[in-house]
């Protein structure tokens, strides 16, 4: 079943990616007590991926959290390693958190995974961009299959304003 609006957030344990190395963050940590803007992609390094959707957030995260978003949280089902060096290549630096999925089991209790199978990928997230208030969805954007636009910086800045 796929999460929705109004869903809570599950309990799982997702990868930080940091300057210190990777560090376990509970989803309770993450959401809890905050607004939070996350998005997923595929993963890390990929060409839509890397050319629009995660600096799209860098570019616009202050205007993101001038909205009252307290953190911006870039997903993957990649390791926290791989998260850390796209984080760096990309000077995400505190703009975007970098949380890896490497086990895809957080995206697996949102519902949003596909099979990249035939790409060499493996099982990986869909890409989307939701809103999170206090751990409940309060925006979902779901793309299409190869799609790029409601998942977008810009796309979730319209429904902050």
């Amino acid at each position: 079943m796929t999460i929705k609006v109004g869903d809570s957030i599950p309990e799982a344990v997702l990868v930080k990616a940091t300057d210190a190395g990777p560090a376990p963050i509970t989803t309770a940590e993450l959401f809890g007590g905050r607004t939070v803007a996350l998005f997923s992609v595929p993963g890390a390094f990929t060409p839509t991926c890397s050319a629009k959707h995660l600096p799209g957030f860098v570019i616009n995260a202050d205007t993101i959290k001038q909205h009252g978003v307290d953190e911006i949280v870039c997903l993957s089902v990649n390791d926290a390693f791989v998260m850390g060096a796209w984080g760096k290549s990309a000077d995400a630096g505190d703009k975007v958190t970098m949380v890896a999925d490497g086990s895809a089991a957080f995206t697996t209790l949102l519902g949003l995974t596909m099979d990249a199978t035939k790409f060499g990928m493996g099982i990986r997230g869909q890409r989307f961009s939701m809103l999170v208030k206090d751990g409940v969805v309060t925006h979902l954007n779901v793309e299409d299959p190869g799609a790029f636009a409601v998942s977008s910086a810009e796309h979730l800045m319209s429904q902050l304003a």
